[in-house]
């Protein structure tokens, strides 16, 4: 599997730093930029290449994306054929005994999400770390609901985009 990372301004120093950390959980790594820091970049110039490369291939690429809320982020790349984009940005307070929530494992087993969209104005590293790593460590079942779900949505997508 190939990890695809994007950002634009709001989330580079983020991830600036799960770049090399995802190449130390074994991953192929491509960063897709963006490759300085630019306060007046536009977000989906940047994420509309890891949405493109991640639609070609949803089975063996899978993209972090981040932005300041990453809503945004996960908009654009859930306009592209095959992708499954979700958004976490956290909402943990500091200091609270509060782990990476259940959703991220959900994200994967129900719906084989092959994007995540990280909030960087609302996760610290440590939290952006632990995300990423139980994302990409979580596997798709592929269960029957599950995959019968997939499939619509392929076919709605196909419905609209033709």
């Amino acid at each position: 599997m190939k990890v695809l990372f994007a950002t634009d301004h709001a989330g580079f120093g983020l991830k600036e730093k799960l770049v090399p950390y995802v190449k130390e959980l074994g991953y192929e790594v491509e960063d897709l930029g963006a490759f300085k820091y630019d306060e007046n970049d536009d977000y989906p110039d940047s994420i509309s290449k890891v949405a493109k490369e991640v639609s070609k291939n949803p089975n063996e690429n899978k993209g972090i994306i981040l932005g300041g809320s990453g809503q945004g982020e996960a908009i654009v790349a859930n306009r592209f054929p095959n992708v499954r984009a979700i958004v976490f940005n956290g909402q943990c307070e500091e200091g609270t005994d509060m782990k990476v929530p259940n959703e991220i494992v959900i994200s994967r087993e129900h719906n084989d999400a092959n994007i995540i969209s990280l909030g960087a104005r609302f996760l610290n590293e440590e939290s952006a770390k632990e995300a990423v790593k139980l994302w990409l460590n979580t596997e798709f079942p592929k269960e029957e609901r599950h995959m019968r779900r997939i499939a619509k949505i392929t076919e709605i997508t196909k419905s609209i985009h033709g």
